[in-house]
């Protein structure tokens, strides 16, 4: 799925609906407080007893910010209290050890990442100490290909910080940038300097992290072709190994701080169309490929080789080249992907510092996937990472007969056929060029909950 999308405009614009980013399947929102612990345990018993175990990939939220950023959906805590950082760290290793009581010693992880909120919150000596809990407790690969990451506000740390992070171990970044225009920056209260965001990448790269990447949004308040295609300019020279390119989700009744935007600043569909063409146009000019939803990556980075090998995976962290591994997530609101089924810890902070207090493993809310919920899932995660489902490969993995099983979906993909967005072959279905930028649109006609009674997808951003 490596040819650069078409932009069908006219399409873009009829298909432009709320949708699920299919993080996951089935999506949060069918997570059910009826999944406990004891049920946690039974999931993460059956996964030590498959045949051969699989991997696993940790992920940590910490949620603390310091200033809010009027945009963000994320889960965090905003304060400028450091001192709040050390007892949360505190709870984190009491979880760590509590979730890695659940698991064989001998699994090995390959993937780490910490995200937030503001995972830089924490100093490095923290973020030191937290990966040193996690490696007291799991077994972690000494793969070259391990991945440690983390998510960074540039505003928050310096190039000397950077050195301390890899020392740590991690050898992955991912920036925050959103846009460098001073009146979109004042619009979103995030005020970042262009030249301490610069320092920072090449930090990363003196310091031998062996991927940088930086996140941009289209649709922000204020945004102006040219305003945008200035941040391109210092971004492509910059050369980040990867890109992402996010839509902003207007959400003011879901968001609080969204509310500080006013609506008549945010640019018009037709302008937010013409920004994200004017990204992908640029990007894939200077040579990066695209690799689906909002991800842009350089040919040999290996989030692209592993899309060109079959390899991409997709899950809670966006996408990742680290395929069947159980997911283990630490820290409020985090959510976990353990087998056949999903966990989340408590959104809110004081809940999940109870659950640790007590001590219990925090558990919310989630799920066990039925074996209707697995094959879509597969299916949908086939057509997000590669734009295709080979139905063969499906009847053989789930012992279904394609056609018979999907004949309602197959009816309403035809629907996209004859828009051009998929091609119906005898034994797949592929994402044409024109619906690359659709996959979500797509991925919904596999999605069985989407057609349930009283069913909404209001809940959910628009999928341009």
């Amino acid at each position: 799925m490596s040819t650069a999308p078409t932009f069908p405009t006219e399409l873009l614009r009829r298909y432009d609906r709320p949708g699920p980013r299919y993080t996951s399947y089935p999506t949060a929102p069918q997570f059910s407080s009826d999944f406990d612990i004891a049920q946690l345990r039974d999931a993460a018993q059956a996964s030590n007893g498959d045949p051969i175990p699989s991997r696993l990939s940790l992920y940590v939220h910490v949620p603390f910010c310091t200033n809010p950023c009027f945009y963000c959906g994320c889960n965090r805590v905003i304060t400028r209290d450091r001192a709040r950082s050390e007892p949360y760290r505190t709870r984190l290793a009491r979880e760590i050890g509590m979730m890695a009581g659940l698991f064989d010693p001998d699994r090995e992880v390959v993937q780490l990442h910490f995200g937030g909120g503001t995972p830089n919150f924490f100093t490095p000596a923290q973020l030191r100490a937290t990966v040193q809990d996690l490696r007291d407790h799991f077994r972690f690969s000494d793969d070259i290909q391990r991945d440690i990451s983390i998510e960074l506000d540039p505003r928050e740390l310096t190039p000397d910080d950077i050195a301390e992070l890899a020392d740590a171990g991690f050898n992955r970044a991912s920036l925050g940038v959103q846009d460098f225009d001073p009146d979109v920056q004042r619009a979103v209260n995030r005020e970042q300097d262009v030249g301490a965001t610069l320092a920072i990448i090449d930090a990363c790269r003196t310091h031998g992290m062996r991927s940088v990447n930086v996140d941009l949004i289209y649709g922000l308040p204020l945004q102006t072709l040219d305003g945008f295609s200035r941040t391109l300019d210092i971004v492509i020279a910059a050369r980040p190994h990867r890109l992402a390119v996010y839509s902003y989700a207007h959400l003011p009744e879901l968001f609080k701080p969204q509310r500080q935007i006013r609506a008549e600043d945010l640019p018009s569909n037709e302008l937010k169309l013409d920004l994200l063409r004017l990204a992908i146009e640029r990007l894939t000019s200077a040579g990066y490929v695209y690799i689906g939803m909002d991800h842009f990556a350089l040919p040999d980075d290996e989030l692209a080789l592993a899309q060109a090998r079959g390899g991409l995976h997709r899950n809670f962290m966006g996408y990742t080249t680290h395929a069947d591994c159980d997911l283990i997530g630490f820290g409020v609101s985090a959510i976990s992907r353990i087998g056949d089924s999903y966990s989340q810890n408590p959104r809110d902070l004081p809940a999940w510092e109870e659950a640790i207090d007590a001590p219990r493993l925090p558990v919310w809310r989630g799920l066990r996937l039925s074996p209707d919920d697995q094959l879509r899932a597969d299916v949908i995660q086939r057509l997000m990472c590669q734009g295709e489902v080979s139905m063969g490969a499906i009847e053989r993995a789930h012992g279904i007969d394609f056609t018979h099983y999907f004949a309602d979906t197959l009816a309403r993909l035809q629907l996209l056929q004859d828009d051009g967005l998929v091609w119906i072959e005898p034994d797949r279905i592929v994402a044409t060029r024109e619906g690359r930028l659709l996959l979500r649109v797509i991925a919904m006609c596999f999605d069985a909950y989407l057609r349930q009674p009283h069913a909404t997808s209001a809940k959910y951003s628009r999928v341009v």
